[in-house]
């Protein structure tokens, strides 16, 4: 028998994927960052190897270095001290019997704060036509990807047609040097294939996004596995996007 599919964001979500998501937003023992001495005093080692890409997405891990990372359970996490568990940097969501419930907490995550995709309001014209610069992304458009990692800059390059980019964590290096090579400067909003690249005060590479056609734009909006590749209008994308201190470029590929 077919799995059942659940919509979240818009976008069709198998039960296989929602269950890896419930392991990782809600596992029966889940990691607590604490100071060195209390994790010693109570007895508690450190297990950061344990700390997944997608346990950090999870749980907001990063910059971690200053503290031990502890695995609890939630009678263990209960015993911390008050001020301990309020500054944790993310909330804990505790597994319970109600499937449909977690599920229902798991998709609450995934969706709070952000946008739907707009992929099936597309033109089928307007997918047509950004097929020959972006052979890609139509089949991109609409799709979570299995795990952390894929971002912004490997789904415009997998959009264009680069093999394997859109699955992997791209670095701003490659995508730069792929930028330079496959585009030219400027571009208009309404045409297929005019790359939005987001710079900050260094003019380092921030973020990306590419039009397909008639004002609609993809793009994957971080690493994290509650990210899909989706689309919006281009406004949306910018206004979505937009931080303190960058800037939007536009650049057309060739």
């Amino acid at each position: 028998m077919a799995s059942a599919d659940t919509t979240v964001l818009g976008i069709e979500v198998r039960s296989e994927l929602m269950a890896q998501w419930r392991d990782w937003l809600m596992p029966p023992e889940q990691p607590f960052l604490l100071p060195g001495d209390t994790a010693r005093a109570a007895g508690f080692a450190d297990g950061r190897e344990r700390v997944s890409l997608e346990v950090a997405d999870s749980f907001l891990l990063y910059d971690i270095d200053d503290f031990t990372v502890c695995w609890l359970t939630r009678a263990q996490a209960r015993r911390l001290p008050a001020e301990v568990r309020r500054g944790q940097p993310a909330r804990h969501r505790w597994p319970s019997p109600d499937h449909a419930r977690d599920v229902a907490r798991v998709i609450q995550f995934v969706e709070e704060g952000r946008r739907r995709s707009r992929h099936r309001d597309v033109a089928e014209a307007t997918w047509q036509g950004a097929s020959g610069i972006l052979p890609a992304a139509r089949d991109l458009a609409g799709t979570f990807p299995p795990g952390s990692g894929p971002n912004c800059f490997g789904t415009v390059m997998g959009a264009a047609g680069v093999p394997d980019a859109a699955g992997i964590w791209m670095q701003r290096k490659p995508f730069e040097h792929w930028l330079a090579q496959a585009s030219r400067p400027g571009g208009r909003d309404e045409e297929a294939g005019t790359v939005l690249v987001w710079r900050d005060a260094d003019r380092l590479v921030a973020h990306a996004a590419v039009t397909i056609g008639h004002g609609w734009a993809l793009h994957k909006p971080s690493q994290g596995w509650m990210s899909p590749a989706k689309v919006l209008t281009v406004r949306e994308a910018m206004y979505s996007a937009r931080a303190r201190g960058q800037h939007v470029e536009r650049r057309t590929l060739r």
